[in-house]
């Protein structure tokens, strides 16, 4: 962001701030952001999320100045490129959270929501009555395609996917850079699911990972973002340049002109059926109690108090 006092949107109403280079410190109840152009006041109070990217520092008093007026800090890479870590204050609703879950767990909402995921990948297709193997199929064939278009636009020599955790070198130089340019996506899609509340490791196609839901999420834009960023970079550097660089360059650029954050917000509310994100909140400061009879139950009472219903 070129102006830190322009607060762009996560949906509509989610705001969040990146900043980089820059040392935040504590004012009174509010926090200041010191860069080379000055003090610039953070309205934190206001705010959901704060993106800490590169040559950041922040102090003790900052943290907590955040934590206390219930706003998420996550540690991040360039332009919010890469998740590393995050904090959070205040008591949060679960609402998103609960809601993933229940679908999660119950085989036919699962199935549902999986079913969603592909439509929207296949939004000019039918895909009622399908199979999931049969979608699955589908989505095979689609990437196939992006990769054989990747190829022929830029002339970058294309045989398959492969690559393997333990031996980077092996790969050819297109695998390395799929997957250092899928890795910037996961990093903003997870920033972007945590932001909003949900859990990083209930995934609905992929499953058995911490990360399960952000692979579900970024392969929704992989198409469209970090197959021709790929390909893109390759083509750019293959007479000399630092390849990770310009990967980085590309997504940022791919991921800012596609809207990224506020489609992974809108994406996710429509997939799960959850409110649409401004209308979510903090919830109550004390939480209610799961009845098996009732539903939920007021929390914060003492219910062996004499006159409380048992």
């Amino acid at each position: 962001m070129k102006n830190l006092q322009e607060l762009p949107k996560l949906k509509d109403s989610i705001s969040y701030l990146y900043i980089e280079h820059a040392v935040i410190e504590q004012d009174d109840t509010a926090i200041l952001a010191i860069k080379k152009e000055g003090k610039i006041p953070i309205p934190i109070a206001a705010m959901t999320c704060l993106l800490l990217g590169p040559g950041t520092r922040i102090t003790h008093a900052a943290i907590r100045a955040i934590c206390d007026n219930g706003c998420m800090a996550i540690w991040c890479g360039e332009n919010g490129s890469r998740f590393y870590a995050s904090g959070v204050g205040e008591t949060r609703s679960a609402k998103n959270l609960l809601k993933q879950a229940g679908a999660c767990m119950d085989t036919e909402k699962h199935l549902e929501v999986a079913r969603r995921m592909y439509q929207i990948r296949f939004s000019k297709v039918r895909t009622d009555g399908m199979t999931l193997q049969q979608l699955r199929g589908m989505e095979g064939i689609r990437v196939r395609k992006a990769y054989e278009l990747a190829a022929k636009t830029t002339g970058v020599p294309w045989k398959k996917r492969s690559y393997k955790k333990t031996d980077w070198d092996a790969a050819d130089l297109i695998n390395r850079a799929l997957s250092e340019a899928n890795a910037l996506l996961y990093g903003l899609c997870h920033a972007a699911i945590v932001s909003l509340g949900y859990s990083p490791g209930l995934g609905f196609i992929h499953t058995g990972k911490q990360l399960s839901f952000v692979y579900d999420v970024a392969d929704l834009y992989k198409a469209e973002t970090t197959i021709p960023v790929a390909f893109e970079a390759v083509k750019a550097t293959q007479h000399g340049g630092d390849l990770s660089k310009e990967i980085r360059l590309r997504c940022r650029n791919y991921f800012a002109n596609v809207k990224i954050l506020s489609r992974v917000a809108q994406d996710i509310a429509w997939i799960l059926r959850t409110s649409d994100p401004e209308e979510q909140d903090n919830g109550n400061a004390v939480g209610d109690l799961w009845d098996d009879e009732a539903g939920l139950a007021s929390g914060g009472q003492n219910y062996g108090e004499r006159g409380e219903k048992e």
